[in-house]
C-alpha cells in the first residue's frame, strides 16, 4: 500500500487554542461546580418568569421532592421574607436537562 505524507502548517489565531475534544469536554462539565444560581439567574437560564417557575417546576410535589434542600435536594427554599432562592447550579442544570419534557410539555 502506497502512503502519502503531507505536512501543513495552518495559522492558529492568536486568541485562539488547540485542545483535545476530551480536555473540552472536561472544562465544560466543570464550568458550573462550585458556582450557584439565584431566582434572576434561573430566569434567565431557562426564558421563564419567576412565577412560572415556582407554579411548573418548584412547587408541584414531584419536582420539590427532589428539589428541597430539606428533602436532600439543592434547592434552598426561602423560608422568611428576605431570604433568597438558592440553586446549586450543577445539580439545576442537570434537572433541567433531565425533566426538560416533563416541565415543558
Amino acid at each position: 500500500m502506497q502512503q502519502l505524507s503531507v505536512t501543513l502548517n495552518i495559522p492558529v489565531p492568536e486568541d485562539s487554542i488547540i485542545i483535545k475534544k476530551v480536555e473540552y469536554e472536561e472544562l465544560k462539565q466543570n464550568e458550573l461546580q462550585g458556582v450557584y444560581w439565584n431566582m434572576k439567574d434561573l430566569e434567565g437560564k431557562i426564558n421563564r418568569k419567576h412565577e412560572w417557575i415556582k407554579e411548573n417546576i418548584l412547587y408541584p410535589s414531584r419536582f420539590r421532592k427532589i428539589l428541597d434542600v430539606d428533602y436532600g435536594g439543592f434547592v434552598f427554599y426561602p423560608k422568611a421574607k428576605g431570604q433568597i432562592w438558592t440553586f446549586k447550579a450543577t445539580d439545576m442544570a442537570k434537572f433541567l436537562d433531565e425533566y426538560f419534557e416533563e416541565i415543558f410539555s
